[in-house]
């Protein structure tokens, strides 16, 4: 399998063609397998594979989750932890679902915040509880209860949560690059407090 220069990454990533070929041999979908994050994952075919499963289910095909509360999740976690791929794949994401500029970077100081949603301040708060503490506070928990949905929707907050925290830590401790032509920290360039 070829390899193709890392961009500072610390495993060797597969060549764009290899990862879609192992991908698709594995289960990973068109869409993810070129991407760097998976050309990575995908030296682990069966991980990568697991990985992948987990994303488009939380992404595209079991969501009951609103998409804009989802977002707001994944960027307080790239914000809060530093991990630039996350914020910036991101970013792309949340104008795609339409998201203004303006509420996305809400989530840098949230609390200081205008505007927010009793929804979007519960699922802030339960990303910031598990951040901080490991888990969602009872309160918090009711809270989000009330504002965001049933016991279905709930394990999909948490599922959430624990995914893109996971992916975070993955991101940054592999140092996985930017995909090409990828804005860093956009739109201004201002690192989340772990950034560099």
């Amino acid at each position: 399998m070829a390899e193709t220069e890392n961009g500072g990454c610390r495993v060797a990533m597969l060549s764009r063609e290899d990862a879609a070929r192992v991908g698709k041999d594995v289960g990973v979908p068109s869409t993810l397998a070129p991407l760097t994050v998976f050309r990575a994952l995908l030296r682990r075919p069966d991980l990568a594979a697991a990985v992948a499963t987990q994303l488009s289910l939380l992404l595209w095909k079991s969501n009951r989750l609103d998409e804009r509360l989802r977002e707001f999740v994944i960027m307080r976690i790239g914000w809060r932890t530093g991990a630039n791929y996350e914020w910036s794949q991101h970013w792309a994401v949340c104008l795609r679902i339409g998201m203004s500029e303006a509420d996305i970077l809400k989530v840098r100081d949230w609390r200081a915040a205008d505007g927010l949603t009793d929804a979007e301040q519960a699922v802030l708060t339960a990303t910031d509880e598990t951040l901080d503490q490991g888990s969602i506070s009872a309160e918090t928990f009711e809270r989000c209860r009330t504002h965001v949905g049933d016991d279905e929707i709930l394990i999909e907050l948490v599922l959430a949560i624990s995914n893109w925290r996971t992916f975070s830590e993955m991101l940054l401790s592999l140092q996985i690059p930017m995909e090409e032509g990828a804005e860093d920290w956009p739109p201004d360039g201002l690192a989340g407090p772990g950034g560099a």
